[in-house]
């Protein structure tokens, strides 16, 4: 999978359909991307870097080294010494100089996968992937970039970091480091670059945006010490007309869960520089003489076929070589979350009717949100003081919790162990643990503060009441939650010409918190979640299967945010419930059969008041229990396919789960808007074998589905694939269609 031609030096990093090619020129070493696309033969392509032609490497035109560092495509491009373009590192040294440069050491190639210090990453094993270490050094500073790269046996992803080592004997303040700079030349007959990011702001998460790449830089990024609701930690460059199954799309996406910048920068020459990495803005590390700092991994994929083949590349990475919860191939317990039925008013016999009337339907755990701890009545008070409000719940958490059990319910808890309110114990014990500038008026936000984490006595703090409140009662489940930004960046904690490393470490400790949650509660299922889906990120699901994908339930809403999460991710780990109507967002009616079937496709369960819906809702639930256990094996191990969007047509949405072996599918349709005087939807059927033969179900398992249109209800999957199928539409908006597609024998 790796190989390195040493008379050409050029390292091969080859997928199972792509290589990425990357070598050494010039007597100094300048490392440089060679090629990066389908998959070629090991043969001496140094060419393409262009050191044979003006103004050619320095060794043979020392009078123009800037232009060549100008235009030579840099494997990790440094700072201020003659490449204009932005650099992937910049530091500040003892004599005030900011010019970095790296050149190549040394290298080596090795089995397996290594785990970075402190902070999440894929794994394999050593002969699911190997690993190029290549070791690159600025010889005037003495500092060592190690820059590791990871290709995997079983899916197209490459994965990416920095390692940045002080060898020198005076300290190094590092300003910006990237995990990933990528230089890719001009594609003249891909027509020009797009750019696609994923935008959005709170209930709106997530939404996928398309723009031409022009001159300069295009970027999106979050300062907010969180990767926010507002852009995503994700930068994809498409060809000019991509599909979901044709074109070519570059996919760059970070793990890590605080601050980035994903940039593209088009340059004179129309190459494209590619950084992906911790955002530069309110970050410093000093680095001391023999230490190193780690930065967090990137994923790069090329996908040749469009969108999908993106999608479940990364599916598979994170699938197979990221998420490690022992939930990630069993079924996930059907819960039903008191939020949107109670929210701070409830009482233990409030919790104990819905779970009566929950385990009547079929549903398997009680969820116990935000309001059980501390003077919680609303969202001014409370936070930090993490013991059981007994006025609401007389007896005790461990009373509450015995009572759901013997009804036959799992209990699940919310937990918001980052913040702390003015109006608590804690604050007011220790004001110095918030995070605040002094001297400036506090920025508050849900009223509330943030911990400052940075501060290892405080880190304590906040574990022992994590395992204090889990370690009371029979908790099968916790939703972690962060419902606001870092501002005021000041710690009590750190020393002054420290704090500008307090966002990184913040997120490290939050990191070693749930690192030691997952240990100590093994069997623990832990739903990660920020006022929704700010915190929806590669490097949350190193520790949690799922993560709440929004507090917009309302289903035709989900309909663009789970599109742009499953760009990405498995939809096994994107939080999806059922909820009432009108719905509390938005104030939508829709049906309770279409609200179940967009869940479906997550991790289902319910957020609502079952013993106040209405009864034609409620007789529902236990058909949508059994589909769940029916069909969602293979949502969560199935290959992703979406048909069509609602958010391009403006009409109706569909997508697909398919089984690997490509035995049967799912297929989901949701007509959002009806059509007067309109024929029948015609829906291709991709991604099944074209030599099978599928019968067509509907909810009935064995029935034929009444919506299909077609001669028969057994078809090919080159039929299905190419001539389609026929679906009527749904009378009034808001309808929804199941399908399962199931190979005859």
């Amino acid at each position: 999978m790796i190989a390195y031609d040493e008379s050409n030096r050029l390292f091969f990093l080859e997928t199972p359909h792509t290589s990425y090619i990357l070598g050494i020129v010039d007597e100094e070493g300048f490392p440089g991307q060679v090629y990066y696309g389908a998959r070629v033969p090991r043969e001496d392509v140094s060419y393409l870097m262009r050191t044979k032609e003006p103004p050619f490497v320095p060794s043979e035109n020392a009078r123009e080294r800037g232009s060549f560092l100008d235009r030579f495509p840099s494997e990790y491009p440094g700072n201020a010494l003659g490449d204009y373009r932005e650099g992937a590192a910049e530091v500040l040294d003892g004599d005030g100089h900011r010019a970095v440069q790296f050149l190549y050491k040394e290298h080596r190639i090795y089995d397996g996968k290594p785990g970075l210090e402190g902070l999440p990453a894929t794994f394999a094993k050593e002969n699911e992937a190997q690993t190029l270490e290549l070791v690159l050094e600025d010889p005037v500073l003495r500092l060592r970039a190690v820059l590791l790269y990871t290709v995997f046996a079983d899916t197209d992803a490459i994965v990416r970091s920095v390692r940045l080592v002080n060898d020198s004997d005076r300290p190094v303040r590092i300003e910006k480091v990237m995990s990933l700079a990528l230089d890719l030349e001009p594609e003249e007959s891909l027509g020009p670059w797009q750019v696609l990011t994923l935008h959005g702001s709170w209930a709106r998460e997530r939404q996928m945006d398309f723009r031409p790449l022009g001159y300069g830089k295009t970027s999106v990024g979050s300062t907010k010490g969180e990767s926010s609701h507002q852009e995503h930690p994700f930068l994809g460059l498409a060809s000019a007309g991509i599909t979901q199954e044709s074109g070519i799309i570059y996919g760059f996406h970070f793990l890590y869960s605080g601050n980035f910048l994903a940039q593209a920068e088009k340059t004179q020459f129309d190459s494209v520089r590619i950084l992906l990495g911790i955002h530069p803005a309110n970050f410093e590390w000093t680095l001391a003489p023999g230490e190193h700092f780690q930065a967090p991994e990137a994923v790069c994929v090329c996908s040749l076929q469009g969108l999908g083949g993106m999608s479940r590349s990364l599916h598979d990475l994170y699938r197979g070589h990221l998420i490690r919860s022992p939930y990630l191939h069993k079924e996930r317990p059907i819960l039903i979350n008191n939020w949107e039925a109670t929210y701070f008013d409830f009482n233990t016999e409030k919790l104990l009717s819905i779970a009566r009337e929950a385990k009547k339907s079929g549903i398997e755990m009680l969820v116990m949100d935000d309001g059980w701890f501390g003077k919680r009545d609303d969202d001014n008070s409370g936070l930090g003081d993490w013991t059981v409000n007994e006025k609401k719940l007389p007896g005790g958490l461990k009373y509450l919790v015995e009572e759901v059990n013997r009804i036959g319910l799992k209990f699940g808890i919310w937990m918001e162990p980052e913040m702390i309110s003015p109006d608590s114990d804690l604050y007011r014990a220790h004001p110095d643990w918030a995070i605040a500038i002094p001297g400036r008026v506090p920025c508050r936000s849900r009223n509330q503060f943030v911990l400052d984490l940075s501060n290892p006595q405080v880190e304590e703090y906040v574990w022992s009441c994590i395992e204090s409140v889990l370690g009371s009662a029979n908790i099968a489940y916790l939703k972690w939650d962060m419902n606001r930004q870092l501002t005021d960046l000041g710690s009590a904690y750190l020393p002054a010409d420290r704090t500008g490393e307090l966002c990184h470490r913040y997120m490290l400790a939050v990191y070693r918190l749930q690192e030691r949650l997952i240990t100590r509660f093994p069997d623990l299922l832990l739903e990660n979640c920020s006022g929704g889906g700010a915190r929806f990120d590669p490097g949350m699901l190193y520790y949690s299967p799922q993560i709440w994908c929004s507090d917009d339930t309302d289903a035709v809403e989900r309909l663009g945010i789970q599109e742009g999460t499953a760009l990405l991710y498995p939809l096994s780990t994107m939080g999806a419930h059922v909820s009432d109507c009108p719905n509390h967002t938005v104030g939508r009616v829709t049906p309770f059969r279409t609200r179940g079937h967009v869940a479906l496709s997550g991790t289902f369960g319910y957020e609502l008041d079952i013993t106040r819906i209405p009864e034609e809702d409620r007789a529902q639930i236990p058909a949508q229990v059994a589909t769940y256990h029916r069909l969602h094996e293979l949502v969560r191990e199935g290959d992703y396919y979406r048909i069509a969007s609602f958010r391009d047509n403006g009409f109706y949405d569909c997508w697909m789960s398919v089984r690997k072996d490509r035995s049967e599918a799912l297929l989901t349709f949701v007509q959002v808007r009806n059509r007067p005087n309109a024929v029948s939807r015609r829906i291709r059927i991709p991604g099944l074998d074209p030599a099978k033969i599928y019968r067509i179900e509907g909810e009935i398992p064995g029935e034929p589905a009444p919506e299909v249109l077609c001669h028969g209800q057994a078809l090919s999957g080159a039929v299905l694939a190419n001539a389609g199928i026929l679906l009527k539409n749904p009378w009034g908006d808001f309808g929804s269609i199941l399908l399962h597609l199931r190979e005859m024998a």
